[in-house]
């Protein structure tokens, strides 16, 4: 069958389409961004789309004019009916063999998450899907096996309870006296060669969630970089504490992993209201550099209420050397702490 390239004006999206598929157009097009076109959009005799509306509507995302298509002209009208619902539905049947699939994403150097991979969660070395453990299980071993899964999940293998502070048990970090002169997103640095550069995590928590379930694969890009700042969790006001207080110790716990394998670690401060200023700064050295992000502060006043009470309420804790700042510079006395502004790149930042 032809494939033939067709001004995208003339192609036309199908009125009762009824695959719902808006939120998979933003990876299809990086998908059609990074490799290219490589599927054609099946039209009918009047170029109507039979399969492809997600391709078309990536396409029309990144300004293309002109997108491949192959005419069905030999099918009915029953017969495109048909193909257009069959397609949809045998994607929606496929499965994962998530095995299989953790081994081909570990095998890539690509950040996997501008194609919708960040966002599934893989139990690939549970025995089974559900049900209690019975004796037989306990008796050959498969209830150490879901020990050891529980400890992988939660990076518990690394957790030194001598290495923590305070009431959570935040892990401790080492003091660093380092600023870089230029940072890259972490969403860019796991196909970036820009090794120059520190990474930030001033962007949405999902574009990195994955460092916690794999930390040490992308420990492994990490070390080729200049340095790392610690991965910057939310701490929105309507969170429940005890998520801040987990976002708190997940950020330390990385950052004393990252640590401990040799990578330079500038601490990300994090803090939300008062009440957060109990544990968020536990773990963190004294006289050390720290980093922070004014993105999304500058225009709304309560966000800049709470950076500076926080600020204030961290310079007087830990008493810092250095100050990275990402971000425009906000009014603010520092006093003899040395401090460095490094712009925000608006195309990298999912929080502004």
């Amino acid at each position: 069958m032809k494939i033939e390239n067709m001004n995208i004006y003339q192609v036309k999206p199908y009125a009762n389409n009824p695959r719902i598929n808006d939120e998979a157009v933003e990876y299809v097009a990086n998908s059609i961004k990074r490799f290219g076109f490589r599927s054609p959009i099946v039209v009918d005799k009047n170029n109507v789309i039979i399969a492809g509306h997600t391709r078309f509507k990536a396409a029309q995302r990144l300004g293309l004019t002109q997108v491949p298509v192959i005419c069905a002209k030999d099918l009915t009208d029953d017969q495109v009916k048909a193909y257009r619902l069959a397609d949809n539905k045998s994607a929606e049947i496929s499965k994962w063999d998530f095995e299989k699939l953790d081994i081909e994403l570990d095998d890539i150097d690509m950040d996997m998450s501008q194609f919708g991979f960040d966002e599934m969660h893989f139990d690939l070395d549970l025995k089974d899907s559900g049900g209690d453990i019975d004796q037989e299980d306990e008796d050959d071993g498969y209830y150490g096996d879901a020990r050891e899964n529980t400890y992988n999940q939660y990076n518990l293998n690394d957790y030194d309870p001598n290495r923590t502070d305070g009431r959570f048990n935040i892990p401790t970090l080492a003091p660093i006296d380092y600023m870089p002169d230029e940072l890259l997103g972490f969403n860019y640095a796991t196909g970036s060669d820009e090794y120059e550069k520190g990474v930030h995590f001033f962007i949405d928590d999902y574009q990195f969630e994955r460092l916690w379930r794999q930390p040490k694969k992308y420990f492994e890009i990490l070390s080729r970089f200049d340095c790392m700042l610690t991965p910057d969790y939310s701490l929105y006001l309507d969170m429940p504490m005890a998520m801040k207080i987990w976002n708190v110790y997940r950020a330390r716990m990385l950052g004393q992993m990252a640590q401990d394998r040799g990578i330079k670690v500038i601490p990300t401060l994090m803090y939300a209201e008062p009440d957060t200023y109990q544990f968020c700064f536990d773990g963190l050295p004294k006289h050390s550099t720290y980093a922070t992000s004014t993105v999304g502060v500058i225009r709304d006043e309560e966000a800049k209420t709470i950076w500076i009470e926080g600020m204030e309420a961290a310079i007087k804790r830990l008493e810092p050397k250095n100050l990275l700042i990402y971000g425009s510079p906000i009014d603010f006395n520092y006093g003899d702490i040395n401090v460095k502004h490094i712009e925000a790149r608006k195309f990298e930042n999912g929080k502004d």
